[in-house]
């Protein structure tokens, strides 16, 4: 690794003073799917003449693309490794301190480091997750769900999963502890349930209670307020407006963030956006929020962009193997049995709230 690393900083020095860009790597950091090297620029040399070289260093080293940035006062130049790692959710998580309360793990971002999403926080509060078929927009879902019920005992979090296929991708999901009810598979029950939500914010809101935190995950955002009409649309709206002080989060999933379906609805009500590889520009805009992202170029299979009041990130999000999810979720089981009587009794109370 440190010998082909080597070989990959002199040829990205020879590109860049071939062209009379001249800059030397000075550092760098290897994540799970890319080898990120930094570069110090000679005194005069133009940022964009360095980035109008990406498809050059990307022939000298023998790959698909490069991605030249600036990040703060240094140049970047981002190669994908040959061999691309993923990285794993529980092997993530046994690497950090204790999570906040209401934290998901997201995964590890483009400088190596594991990147968490504070849900209670003002600039989270609800997550658009965004990504075509193969983007790994749904084991990025999965990960943050397992997080969020591996940090959170029951009384504390409870989620709520609305599914409009049929249960389908939240099926291995199915039996964890933290469900206020079983996933929800029907676009006329999840107007409903959601109704039912509202119904619980504005009793919270008459309480001034925010507990337990309930975080509501839908997979198809498009395909339920297409299939739910104006009912579902004003629901969503009315929580992404404000449940945040009501302890409700939403986290909604759409294969197409297209402005037709979502945009009046995520416009302002999505503070934070995932998203992963989608179809076109357009859609890469509606989706971030912002022109010129790139989200149409991402490789897929789990390489994200964070949109935040922070900025961009890039991240590899974490990956939970259907063994994994399957043990996991076993394991919460026998650690909430013991409180299942008390749990029952808190349920009855929010579906009487309902």
């Amino acid at each position: 690794m440190r010998q082909m690393l080597e070989l990959q900083a002199d040829r990205i020095e020879m590109v860049l003073a071939h062209h009379k860009a001249t800059a030397r790597v000075c550092g760098g950091v290897v994540t799970p799917r890319w080898v990120q090297f930094h570069l110090s620029p000679a005194l005069g040399t133009r940022l964009h003449k360095v980035q109008a070289l990406a498809d050059e260093i990307a022939l000298a080293l023998g790959t698909s693309q490069v991605r030249v940035s600036r990040h703060g006062g240094a140049l970047q130049v981002e190669v994908p490794r040959p061999d691309p790692q993923p990285v794993r959710l529980v092997d993530l998580c046994r690497r950090l301190p204790a999570v906040p309360l209401g934290t998901a793990v997201l995964g590890i971002a483009d400088d190596g480091a594991p990147l968490l999403l504070r849900l209670p926080s003002p600039d989270v509060a609800h997550v658009l997750v965004a990504g075509t078929t193969g983007s790994g927009k749904t084991a990025l879902v999965h990960s943050m769900i397992l997080s969020l019920a591996l940090a959170h005992r029951r009384s504390q979090l409870q989620l709520v999963l609305i599914d409009p296929k049929a249960g389908r991708a939240f099926d291995p999901l199915a039996q964890l502890p933290h469900l206020l009810r079983p996933v929800v598979v029907d676009a006329s029950h999840a107007a409903l349930v959601l109704a039912e939500l509202v119904a619980l914010m504005e009793a919270r809101d008459r309480q001034r209670s925010c507990t337990p935190r309930v975080v509501v995950v839908i997979d198809e955002l498009a395909d339920l307020v297409l299939s739910g009409g104006k009912a579902v649309l004003d629901s969503l709206a009315r929580l992404a407006q404000r449940g945040r002080e009501a302890g409700l989060h939403v986290v909604a999933c759409t294969q197409k963030p297209t402005a037709s379906v979502v945009g009046a609805l995520t416009k302002a009500n999505f503070p934070v956006r995932l998203v992963g590889r989608v179809t076109s520009p357009d859609d890469a805009r509606v989706a971030t929020g912002l022109g010129g992202s790139g989200a149409e170029r991402l490789s897929g299979r789990g390489d994200f962009l964070a949109v935040s009041a922070a900025g961009l990130t890039r991240f590899q999000a974490a990956f939970t193997p259907p063994p994994d999810i399957a043990n996991l979720v076993a394991r919460m089981h026998i650690g909430e049995s013991r409180m299942a009587a008390l749990e029952e009794t808190m349920l009855i109370g929010a579906a009487r709230v309902f």
